[in-house]
């Protein structure tokens, strides 16, 4: 595996890392809100102030149990090996950018160039998917070669 498709991963699994620990946190403070939610002697508010805290905690689960898909995701790109056609886990080199082949993180600065880590769902994944080296595609209205795929 390349030094640069390492760093980029690392990267991703940074971006993870911080969200998961930002997510954790809030439902941490949101439990510790919840318990020292109190019956007041307005109990239409007290219930619904602990329903607003039910709601977001809930939301944040949501967010959780997706951003452990892509852990899940990213794993397997990592250990992905390589092959000359793009797949989850390639990092390809094309004529109008670079694209990492792993989890929605978006764009990436390493080295002075530009990289968009991006999902195998994306459109433009989607039609890169299967190419190798030398391949064309259009995306957008534009013109792509396929120069290198690590």
């Amino acid at each position: 595996m390349s030094e640069i498709k390492q760093q980029l991963l690392e990267i991703c699994s940074n971006y993870l890392e911080d969200r998961i620990d930002r997510i954790t946190a809030s439902m941490k403070d949101l439990s510790s809100d919840l318990e020292n939610e109190t019956k007041s002697s307005a109990g239409d508010k007290y219930e619904t102030g602990r329903e607003m805290i039910n709601l977001e905690w809930n939301k944040l689960a949501v967010q959780l149990q997706q951003f452990k898909q892509l852990a899940a995701t990213l794993k397997l790109a990592k250990e992905s090996s390589a092959v000359k056609s793009a797949k989850l886990g390639s990092l390809v080199i094309t004529s109008n950018a670079n694209y990492l082949l792993a989890i929605p993180v978006g764009e990436i600065e390493l080295n002075n160039k530009k990289y968009f880590a991006i999902g195998t769902n994306a459109p433009i994944a989607q039609v890169m998917l299967q190419k190798g080296i030398g391949d064309n595609f259009q995306f957008n209205g534009r013109k792509f070669t396929i120069e290198n795929i690590e």
